[in-house]
């Protein structure tokens, strides 16, 4: 009985033992499920706050971008509230064409009443005429001028000009200074030109053109022949970083080809072939937009090479300086340079002071329209010292400006030396900076002086007056001009012109008449200026 008891207790208790067991294992699994419920729970919160994230990322991103964009655009419309308007290219070549046809009109007319005046006729009357057109034509001027100031594009023609200077100039640097000078290709430019000053710059700016148009870095030969070639890179900056000619390798006569690493460029009066891109030519790239800003591109063009070429070294800024305080040059200014000795007879024609002195009054009256003058100046650039006394005897009521010593170096037998250099330098710089110039363009310095001047101003194609030859660049291809109205020869030694007929020119007689040759009839002689394009 006692052990049914038991056997009933011990088996009572092993199935409470197996419920508990039972019960617990039971919760163990229910605890262990929601664990595990929540743990995937718990993994898609974080990854839904990873995707949240990273969609805040690309929000903020795109946000971002739109209020660059926001930026961008509010920047291109204050831009275009700002930028300049551009003007056509037919208005802007009409207004220059407006202004030389009043000149030419004027050159016309003082030469037809100042011979009448030299024959006694009426000379009263003919000088009264003469004085009253001369205002006509001044105030034409002065209108014509002022288009160019409130036509609203005058800042436009500022920002263009800088932005092709400074494409240019890049350019020039680049070409000078090659990734790597042992595999650079080189062009060969001998100082071997036995020229003046002038005429050598002019040497080095034609290899430059070539040197540019063919992608190979200038390098110059000084050799023995250029008297200027150990003063010269103490004056001014080196063309390149490193512009040596390569050693132990074979110099190829021009043209080379592709593969030729060096080239020697003969002098421009002895190169064959003739390559295209030689004055008057410009690079192509850069013709839609010099032929709307400037009057003259071949100009422009030239004067950009200078200015590289003429980088004037620290000292010489100081020279240049030091000179303007002791001559004390400051605006309104006219440059007159006028070459003597060893070209008079030779190359051009004496022209006295008083001859550059009219063109000279002529410029102050103009300038009066616009206001006082309160001194009329002058910078003298001249090889011959008697004209500084001759000027300031004749002409009291100018302030001649200019240097007694650079006259003594820029005679014949000073021409050579270092002072004599600096004195060329300096005489160019002003005049460069002379607010228009009065010279004989037979003169290489003078043209040199004008090339300069238009790397200054957006176009200074106007401010010059040539006593002689109008502007050339010696060994140039033909300056061509265009008719653009018929003309019946109507004189002595005048030509036929058809509308559209093409003139080798060969130069302005400054009188309302030019010299030419029609390429359809043949025939050289005169035509009335205003009738072509120029």
């Amino acid at each position: 009985m006692r052990l049914q008891w038991l056997m009933r207790s011990f088996a009572f208790f092993a199935f409470v033992l197996v419920v508990m067991s039972m019960i617990r294992r039971f919760k163990f699994n229910q605890d262990n499920s929601v664990i595990e419920s929540n743990s995937q729970r718990l993994f898609k919160c974080i990854r839904t706050l990873q995707n949240l994230r990273l969609a805040n990322v690309k929000l903020k991103a795109e946000l971002d971008n739109l209020n660059k964009k926001i930026r961008n655009q509010q920047r291109i419309k204050e831009l275009r509230a700002n930028e300049p308007i551009t003007p056509s290219k037919e208005y802007e070549v009409l207004r220059r064409r407006i202004y030389s046809n009043t000149k030419e009109f004027w050159y016309y007319v003082n030469s037809g009443l100042e011979s009448l005046n030299k024959s006694m006729i009426g000379v009263e009357r003919i000088h009264k005429i003469k004085n009253n057109v001369g205002e006509h034509f001044r105030s034409l001027l002065k209108d014509i001028s002022g288009l160019a100031e409130v036509d609203n594009y005058s800042k436009w023609r500022q920002q263009e000009s800088e932005s092709l200077s400074i494409l240019v100039q890049s350019r020039l640097e680049e070409i000078q200074n090659p990734p790597n000078w042992f595999t650079a290709r080189q062009l060969v430019c001998k100082m071997e030109k036995l020229c003046g000053f002038g005429c050598q710059l002019h040497h080095i700016v034609y290899c430059f053109i070539v040197a540019y148009s063919t992608q190979r870095m200038l390098v110059l030969d000084y050799d023995k022949y250029w008297r200027y070639g150990d003063v010269w890179p103490n004056i001014f900056l080196p063309l390149g970083d490193t512009t040596t000619l390569l050693k132990n390798i074979s110099v190829v006569e021009w043209p080379g080809n592709q593969n030729s690493q060096i080239v020697h460029l003969p002098p421009i009066d002895y190169i064959h072939p003739r390559p295209y891109f030689l004055p008057q030519m410009i690079p192509a790239d850069l013709a839609p937009r010099l032929t709307v800003l400037h009057g003259d591109p071949i100009v422009w063009w030239i004067g950009q090479i200078l200015k590289y070429m003429l980088r004037p070294q620290l000292s010489t800024i100081h020279i240049l300086d030091d000179y303007a305080n002791k001559l004390k040059f400051q605006k309104p200014i006219v440059g007159v340079h006028i070459r003597r000795t060893d070209k008079i007879n030779t190359e051009a024609s004496l022209h006295t002071l008083d001859e550059y002195m009219i063109h000279v009054e002529e410029y102050y009256k103009q300038k009066e329209l616009s206001g006082n003058v309160s001194r009329k100046r002058i910078y003298l650039a001249t090889d011959e010292q008697t004209l500084f006394d001759e000027a300031k005897r004749n002409y009291p009521e100018y302030e001649i400006i200019g240097s007694d010593d650079i006259s003594k170096t820029a005679s014949v037998k000073n021409r050579n030396s270092k002072e004599a250099l600096i004195g060329i330098i300096v005489d160019i710089h002003f005049l460069s900076l002379s607010d228009h110039l009065v010279c004989t363009f037979s003169s290489q310095l003078c043209r040199v002086a004008y090339e300069i001047m238009n790397s200054l101003y957006p176009d200074a194609s106007s401010r010059f007056t040539s006593l002689d030859d109008i502007y050339y660049f010696g060994g140039q291809e033909h300056r061509i001009n265009e008719a653009v109205l018929p003309h019946k020869a109507d004189g002595p030694g005048e030509i036929d012109l058809q509308v559209e007929d093409q003139i080798f020119v060969a130069g302005n007689h400054w009188n309302g008449y030019s010299k030419g040759k029609n390429l359809r009839t043949g025939l050289l002689g005169l035509y009335p200026t205003f009738k072509v394009t120029i």
